[in-house]
């Protein structure tokens, strides 16, 4: 039995003021379901709020998604788990229950051109938005450059303040285009800043001991990766290139 338009209307307007629009769309189709099955007051009530919260979880993570950068293609399912090292592969099945986060460790991934480093980093990362992790994805080169943007403008605390709100900053690429000095400055004070109060995970397909390259200065470098290595997971994938796979298998396919 359908409510009275009166009470229709002022329950209505109620969640309207109360911010509920999950239980504004569905509380009339509820309660005909609730009075077919007989269900009590509180069962019906616990159904509504459950929408409720659901659909709250569902805009929240479409937010989160949003607020990421992330590239929406680059997930676990379209990602070829047969093709990770088994340590590495043990390494991710630990990581994506977030805990990581919560410890201020950082996720280093090292290895070859194409060995998908990126997809992997970002397939975790849409991950852990569904648990409602907040994450933030940059390329190292687009990262600098809205620092030293932050910087010309003095602002560049506010800016490193709102990385910071993110459980999980994702650089990648790192070293992969060759910055100058003053951005790798920008970038030492953003490591600096952030070491042991949020985790950094990043990409890189260039070893440590090629790193001055990117820092410019031995002492930089050092201190650089003494602040990244100290709580982290190092994850090496060294195997083929996927792009040089793929060709592989379609010469041999070739007539």
């Amino acid at each position: 039995m359908s409510a009275a338009p009166q009470i229709r209307t002022a329950l209505t307007e109620n969640l309207k003021e109360l911010h509920l629009p999950a239980l504004r769309e569905c509380f009339e189709q509820a309660a005909q379901q609730a009075e077919k099955e007989t269900l009590s007051y509180e069962q019906y009530l616990l159904q509504l709020t459950q929408r409720e919260c659901e659909s709250r979880r569902r805009n929240r993570i479409a937010a989160l998604l949003r607020d990421s950068g992330l590239p929406r293609e680059k997930t676990m399912a379209t990602f070829n788990l047969k093709r990770l090292p088994v340590k590495a592969a043990r390494q991710l099945k630990a990581l994506v229950d977030g805990s990581f986060l919560d410890r201020k460790e950082n996720l280093l991934v090292f290895g070859n051109p194409g060995a998908g480093k990126s997809h992997l980093l970002c397939a975790l990362a849409h991950e852990l938005i569904a648990q409602g992790r907040r994450m933030k994805y940059t390329s190292c080169a687009m990262l600098v450059q809205d620092l030293l943007v932050a910087k010309r403008d003095l602002r560049l605390s506010k800016e490193i303040k709102k990385l910071a709100r993110h459980d999980g900053l994702i650089i990648d690429e790192m070293g992969y285009v060759q910055q100058s000095r003053e951005e790798m400055e920008v970038l030492f004070t953003l490591l600096s800043e952030r070491y042991e109060r949020g985790s950094i995970l990043l990409t890189s397909n260039l070893a440590f001991s090629k790193w001055e390259g990117i820092f410019k200065d031995p002492m930089t470098t050092a201190a650089a990766i003494d602040r990244l290595v100290h709580h982290s997971v190092i994850v090496e994938l060294n195997i083929e290139s996927y792009r040089m796979e793929e060709a592989k298998k379609n010469l041999g396919s070739a007539p």
